[in-house]
């Protein structure tokens, strides 16, 4: 409480800071490849809009790597150690990947677009994996608020150029050639993981495969409130993630023009959220992370119910920069909570397959849940559609009372690491 603001901007500018935002950016940027502009390919193809909602199965990848996040805690590569080095090897697969997507087709080469989509998916997914447990170990307890808005900032930073300025390039060149270049932004990423140290911890890693598959989930599910926890991870953010991801072609359908969409959804939105993110932290610091949860959640879902009155209005640019500005706001602040609160409950032995658990039940409701938007908006129309999921954010707000009680510390909210 009653943070010195020197102190603050002192740790703002920190290595471990400026790290964390890198990796950031590098996490963010692959995500809208295989959502909103590939999204946008697809209907500019004039693809079924049942179909691109169906594309974000291909999401699915997010929600496993908790499979072979043990493999990351357990071997070390021999080179850059146990966490950069893997960090190199998903970096350099996943810009080849990038590539391998642009060269593909939503019509003429579809098998290979729903290839290279996936497997941008999967070592997106890795690099996440081994981002998360760098930052998780990298980071004090006391600065994890704080260093996770940092992230928060380079993961939206990413989504701006992959998002805003993907669309509006692809206004004036094709798509192939967008791709090519989000594939050249992933280097910035690759030298950051070159320069910076590896992060020392006390605890030992795991000495066997068995160790590092079965210990973190026992060291994890012993603890109290272990399943009311993970309910709360998966539906916390349900009814923003539903709604977020059939975005594109709502705006698309009521009016607006990639370049709208790219100008005020993803530049003008991004600045809300990266204005919510630095909120969130500086919040965070003052009432805690459990509190936060609670705020921000109520937020995202109101600026959520906002887009069944955009629906409402329809082609509006003053209106939609307002809907955009207050979701973006709650949204970015909801965030950095969240992953604070996940980062916080973690073992650090086990850093990368426990937080790899928490943060692909996340995109549970990403890849099966928003995969039935497009067949949703299609039939009940969009103002209901939006109505829908702001009330499915309720679930999750509930289980707040279990999960993180108001008066408690993200530590003793029923998660305490032993």
């Amino acid at each position: 409480m009653g943070q010195n603001p020197k102190s603050i901007v002192k740790t703002l500018f920190s290595r471990r800071m400026l790290v964390a935002f890198a990796m950031g950016f590098s996490s963010g940027l692959p995500l809208l490849m295989t959502m909103g502009v590939l999204q946008a390919w697809m209907k500019e193809k004039n693809i079924d809009l049942t179909w691109i909602g169906m594309i974000t199965l291909v999401q699915i990848p997010y929600t496993w790597k908790f499979v072979w996040a043990p493999l990351v805690d357990r071997f070390s590569l021999p080179f850059l150690g146990r966490r950069r080095g893997w960090l190199l090897v998903a970096q350099l697969l996943l810009i080849l990947s990038i590539i391998s997507l642009g060269y593909s087709d939503p019509v003429k080469r579809t098998a290979l677009m729903v290839t290279a989509a996936v497997l941008v998916a999967f070592f997106s997914a890795t690099q996440d994996i081994v981002v998360d447990a760098y930052r998780r170990e990298d980071l004090p307890d006391e600065e994890l608020g704080l260093g996770s808005s940092m992230y928060i900032y380079g993961y939206r930073l990413g989504m701006l150029l992959a998002g805003g300025g993907g669309l509006i390039m692809a206004d004036h060149m094709p798509f192939s050639r967008v791709y090519l270049i989000m594939a050249g932004c992933m280097l910035p990423g690759v030298l950051v993981t070159l320069l910076t140290p590896e992060p020392v911890i006390d605890a030992a890693p795991p000495k066997s495969l068995k160790e590092a598959v079965f210990e973190p989930l026992a060291d994890y599910f012993t603890r109290p409130n272990a399943l009311w926890i993970l309910a709360f991870i998966l539906l916390y953010k349900i009814g923003d993630t539903m709604a977020s991801a059939i975005t594109m072609p709502f705006y698309l359908d009521i009016g607006f023009s990639k370049t709208d969409i790219g100008a005020v959804v993803k530049i003008f939105g991004t600045g809300a959220t990266l204005a919510g993110a630095l909120a969130g932290g500086i919040i965070l610091l003052e009432l805690g992370i459990t509190r936060s949860l609670w705020i921000f959640g109520l937020l995202q879902a109101v600026s959520t119910a906002c887009f069944a009155g955009l629906a409402r209005i329809g082609y509006s640019l003053p209106a939609l920069a307002g809907v955009i500005a207050f979701e973006n706001l709650s949204s970015g602040m909801g965030t950095a909570a969240f992953v604070a609160f996940m980062a916080s409950i973690t073992n650090k032995k086990f850093t990368a397959t426990q937080y790899a658990l928490l943060t692909s039940l996340i995109g549970v409701p990403r890849a099966l849940a928003s995969s039935v938007t497009g067949l949703m908006a299609k039939h009940i129309g969009w103002e209901n559609f939006f109505i829908t999921c702001a009330l499915a954010a309720i679930p999750g707000m509930l289980l707040l009372f279990k999960s993180a009680p108001w008066n408690s510390t993200a530590g003793a909210a029923g998660a305490q690491i032993k």
